[in-house]
């Protein structure tokens, strides 16, 4: 792209921009519970659109949930890039130390936070993007068990999307959306829970 700092309008049809209504549900979901359980101020997850190689938002809660869903940047910058590249979670207490940190595209959101956490949302031997949390609070930022929490979320986020979108192909759209709330649900108990527990299975038909 010709365009390399910052966000830019979502264009094309590249496979993190066809994501269903009940992929868009589940990733929305997954954003408001992790904001919740953090106390942060915003959370997204960002896909990897592989074929344009730049990482998408394709779901947001609290801070730029009203302009950010779509927009993109190079999947090489900044700290989400970071986590996609290197499959590993991270923290950063004081972005304005963290080297990594593109602030020129945190500017183009109309919000720059002070801390933030990340992890990827791998699935198999693939990263399908990052999950983040913006300004968690204090406590969260800090603690090692937080950040594998965030950590196990993730995974267990990227298994739920994954069954989703191949049984999208199979099953009526009402059929889906019923299964995604099913493995909200059981994301919603491993972050209360804070143990790994499986996705339930879906049903046929």
């Amino acid at each position: 792209m010709s365009q390399s700092h910052g966000l830019v309008p979502a264009t094309g049809a590249g496979p993190a921009t066809r994501a269903g209504s009940a992929e868009r549900e589940l990733l929305q979901s997954v954003v408001e519970t992790a904001r919740a359980i953090f106390g942060a101020a915003a959370s997204s997850v960002l896909l990897h659109d592989q074929d344009a190689d730049e990482l998408v938002f394709q779901a947001v809660a609290g801070e730029g949930a009203e302009s950010l869903v779509g927009s993109r940047f190079p999947a090489g910058r900044g700290l989400a890039g970071w986590v996609l590249v290197s499959g590993e979670p991270m923290v950063a207490d004081d972005l304005r130390k963290q080297g990594r940190f593109a602030r020129d595209v945190a500017k183009s959101t109309g919000y720059v936070p002070d801390a933030l956490m990340a992890a990827p949302l791998a699935h198999r031997d693939q990263v399908l993007g990052v999950l983040e949390v913006l300004d968690p609070v204090p406590q969260s930022r800090s603690s090692l068990s937080e950040l594998d929490l965030l950590a196990l979320f993730a995974r267990q986020a990227a298994a739920a999307l994954a069954v989703v979108t191949e049984r999208r192909r199979e099953e009526t759209p009402s059929a889906v959306r019923a299964r995604s709330l099913e493995l909200v649900t059981a994301l919603r108990d491993v972050l209360l829970d804070g143990t790994a527990a499986p996705a339930p299975a879906l049903r046929e038909g």
